[in-house]
């Protein structure tokens, strides 16, 4: 797995228009979400519509409440592991939201949002795990200031407002899978 100009080179390339520019190139902060549309229903292709701004609002009623927000992720990763690139990492995706890690606020700023195909209370699968960590890995051996200590969950970052990942996900198992 390798990262080639911001595209990681084994993910699916969808490019959403839910995106800006750095305002600085660094990257140093490594944020786990999870996202499921409907909530708690996989597949379908909703997330990736969503992150397009393709959503029908007609096609489920939770969709109402969504379909006009412009949100993205750099990274999906599909309960069956499959990897699909929304924004490309030297870009700003527009995961975050209100946040703050260590002190500094803006995460969108300098951080990389990947999405786990999932919620709070059920298991992730073993394969979004190992891709997971492989992806966790191009990403520190291409970008020096992220390290294993910044690397943290949606949760984290804006907490009271956000749950994601949530329980349900293992951090040291995850951990543990790094550069093994």
């Amino acid at each position: 797995m390798n990262i080639i100009d911001g595209r990681l080179d084994a993910a699916q390339w969808l490019p959403s228009p839910n995106f800006g520019q750095r305002p600085s190139p660094e990257i140093s902060l490594l944020v786990i979400h999870n996202i499921s549309l409907p909530p708690g229903q996989y597949g379908g292709g909703y997330i990736q519509q969503f992150f397009c701004n393709q959503l029908d609002e007609s096609a489920h009623p939770y969709f109402r409440e969504i379909f006009q927000l412009q949100v993205s992720s750099h990274l999906l990763i599909e309960r069956s592991g499959k990897l699909v690139q929304f924004v490309n990492f030297n870009d700003r995706a527009w995961h975050a939201g209100v946040s703050q890690f260590c002190g500094r606020d803006n995460c969108n700023d300098y951080s990389i949002g990947i999405e786990l195909e999932g919620c709070d209370h059920q298991p992730y699968t073993e394969e979004q795990y190992r891709v997971l960590a492989q992806v966790t890995d191009a990403l520190l051996q291409c970008y020096p200031q992220l390290t294993a200590q910044r690397i943290t969950g949606h949760e984290d970052i804006a907490p009271g407002r956000k749950t994601d990942p949530g329980p349900a996900f293992d951090w040291q198992k995850y951990r543990a899978l790094l550069a093994s």
